[in-house]
């Protein structure tokens, strides 16, 4: 079974940092692109950064600065250390990957079952 599973996000005060880390795990050839999203209550779903295989990296002007993606490739694992965290990054965080499987060509989506980050003022 193929799964994204996200660990890391609790409750911090503003000014702190929070890691977050996700793996993928089942009968995967390869990762492409890996990401982060996050979704506050009545809002849309939005990207965070994501990060290619050779660690091209890409992010939100709300992340630019204070967030960093990182990867692992070995590990099948995707990092985001936040830092400086403000109230408005209150959210839950997701995991994003396109996997690709050694017996159906393509790429496909997966995303993580969300972690949830808290920041209080």
């Amino acid at each position: 079974q193929v799964q994204l599973v996200e660990s890391g996000g609790g409750l911090v005060q503003a000014g702190g940092s929070l890691t977050l880390s996700c793996a993928a795990s089942g009968s995967i050839s390869s990762i492409n692109g890996m990401g982060w999203y996050r979704q506050a209550p009545g809002k849309q779903r939005e990207l965070v950064a994501k990060i290619t295989p050779g660690g091209y990296t890409n992010y939100a002007d709300s992340a630019k600065g204070r967030f960093t993606i990182s990867r692992d490739n070995a590990k099948s694992t995707v990092y985001l250390q936040m830092n400086s965290l403000k109230p408005e990054d209150t959210a839950v965080y997701y995991c994003n990957a396109d996997l690709i499987f050694p017996v159906v060509t393509g790429v496909y989506e997966y995303w993580g079952q969300g972690t949830q980050g808290t920041v209080s003022s």
